[in-house]
């Protein structure tokens, strides 16, 4: 599996420009709302060092590392829900995706257009999740109207998921983001893939001396965000960054006072939580990483490689990358004890590296 982000926002906070210099990938970028009609996609490699020392030690003839698909949708707007800004195009998009990154722009510039004239990011926060709550109210009265019929036929469960989706309805008319939810039936009825319900990460686009003095958000703002996990990032630093060769980079790096990537936080944070990890398989022929929910079995790990490692599966040979390199081989590792054989029961380990008997 692989993890899909959204990058959205209001026009010209930022996205396209962050977009560009985490995938590396060219984009239309101008000082003018709408510029991104179509969203741009772009596949990263996760970066992870535990990879290439995996592969160094196996003396791989190829590596291939977990993925992280990025999504640059188009600037929403107030209204956008009703079709303003062709939002509605723009919404259809969202659903498309695991989670979403809401570009909030942090920083004042008057020489960047924008839909409002401040920046004022407890505003922008208001208005791109009152669109989103608009959508998701659409869909769901479609499916109530669906409903009321199903109801008065007797049909099985329909006064169930209609009492459901009325008190979904209701929570979100008060501005209840189906993300955080107390409600736990998600699961039980037909996926509407209401928008809201989708993991939110904010993405604070800060300047550069905001990012040197550590910029984080007021008691007001932080409230606003719930439970949703944030992250201060400076698209013009990150842009900058993606020109630089790797020693420029850290120097670069150390001068502003930062320690981590942007697209090394953005995907840390999505793993986190969309409850992510990696396992890895290691040999002559290649190194791999896995993406795989948390708290995956043993043979629900093998179906990330293929169908038949889950339906098929014995038993699993079982080592954490650290001591496999600190064993030096396979062999010496069984001798050791920390290569393990594993069963159906066994709960995977950020980390693990694995080979499958089928």
């Amino acid at each position: 599996m692989s993890l899909k982000i959204g990058i959205v926002g209001l026009p010209n906070v930022g996205k396209s420009t962050l977009f560009k210099a985490l995938t590396k990938k060219k984009v239309d970028i101008a000082n003018y709302p709408f510029c991104t009609i179509e969203p741009n996609v772009g596949v990263v490699e996760v970066p992870d060092a535990r990879l290439w020392k995996l592969s160094e030690f196996s003396k791989s003839k190829k590596t291939v590392s977990a993925v992280v698909e990025f999504v640059d949708i188009a600037g929403l707007v107030k209204g956008a829900a009703e079709g303003e800004g062709l939002g509605n195009k723009f919404l259809t998009h969202i659903k498309e995706v695991d989670a979403i990154a809401h570009v909030v722009r942090v920083f004042q510039d008057k020489d960047i257009i924008r839909v409002s004239q401040e920046a004022n990011p407890l505003s922008d926060i208001e208005v791109i999740e009152y669109e989103l709550i608009l959508k998701d109210l659409e869909t769901i009265s479609k499916r109530l109207e669906t409903l009321q019929k199903e109801v008065k036929a007797g049909k099985k469960g329909s006064a169930e998921e209609f009492a459901y989706l009325q008190k979904t309805a209701d929570g979100l008319k008060t501005g209840q983001l189906q993300h955080s939810n107390i409600l736990q039936n998600v699961g039980m009825f037909p996926d509407l893939q209401l928008l809201t319900a989708k993991p939110f990460i904010y993405v604070f686009n800060v300047s550069e001396d905001q990012i040197q003095n550590k910029w984080s958000p007021e008691v007001e703002l932080k409230a606003a965000l719930g439970s949703s996990p944030h992250i201060a990032i400076s698209a013009k630093i990150e842009s900058e960054l993606s020109e630089l060769s790797e020693d420029e980079r850290k120097e670069f790096m150390e001068s502003v006072g930062i320690h981590e990537g942007g697209l090394n936080q953005l995907i840390r944070t999505g793993y986190q939580t969309l409850g992510l990890m990696t396992f890895f398989t290691t040999g002559e022929d290649e190194t791999r990483a896995w993406t795989i929910p948390l708290g995956s079995s043993a043979p629900r790990a093998g179906r990330a490689i293929h169908s038949d490692f889950e339906e098929k599966f014995i038993r699993a040979d079982v080592i954490s990358w650290q001591k496999l390199l600190e064993a030096g081989s396979w062999a010496r590792a069984r001798e050791l004890g920390t290569l393990r054989t594993e069963g159906k029961e066994y709960i995977i380990k950020d980390g693990d590296v694995i080979e499958f008997k089928i």
